[in-house]
């Protein structure tokens, strides 16, 4: 016979060997001079990135006539299955546009390139706010500290037509936001 009063125990005590029972993987000690129990450890990490190696660029005293030019090497790191990842770059002008500006002086707009290995002078054209994505990674830690010194290209370009436009003396500024994603 049940009544009210035997319905929560039952289910006190079923809550309580539900939480005692061992997990699946694990074995128990048996008592004695000595036991040996084993258990299963599980780790994963989420998918994460780094870029490093950055560099400020500096175009002083270029010749307008002809473009000017920044290669740089950078380090970019992946620890998804495919080291892949994308990028995405944003400056600091209206809707993220790639420009400089020097107080009231019209802005110079400038161009960005990204390659996927090192050692680059050209790469694929970033349009401003928008990922390039299927990149791949060749780093082999964060911070490309072991294994090779860099793993991209980044690349800076403005045009002669753009330098010509400049007010000479004058210095024009503006930052380069770049974001990596794992992919």
């Amino acid at each position: 016979m049940f009544n009210q009063f035997h319905m929560p125990i039952l289910a006190g005590v079923a809550g309580t060997l539900l939480l005692a029972a061992p997990a699946a993987a694990s074995t128990q000690g048996s008592f004695g001079a000595t036991s040996t129990g084993s258990l299963t450890i599980n780790a994963s990490v989420p998918g994460r990135v780094r870029i490093s190696g950055l560099n400020d660029v500096a175009f002083s005293n270029v010749d307008p006539s002809v473009n000017a030019t920044d290669a740089q090497n950078v380090c970019v790191w992946s620890n998804t299955s495919t080291r892949g990842y994308s990028i995405t770059a944003t400056g600091s002008g209206a809707a993220g546009a790639f420009t400089l500006v020097s107080g009231a002086l019209p802005v110079v707009p400038y161009t960005v390139q990204w390659a996927g290995s090192s050692g680059q002078t050209s790469g694929t054209g970033l349009s401003a706010a928008t990922a390039l994505t299927g990149q791949t990674s060749t780093a082999t830690n964060s911070d490309c500290s072991a294994g090779p010194s860099a793993s991209a290209s980044l690349v800076v370009a403005i045009g002669s037509a753009n330098l010509q436009a400049m007010t000479a003396g004058v210095t024009y500024n503006g930052t380069l936001t770049l974001v990596v994603a794992p992919e």
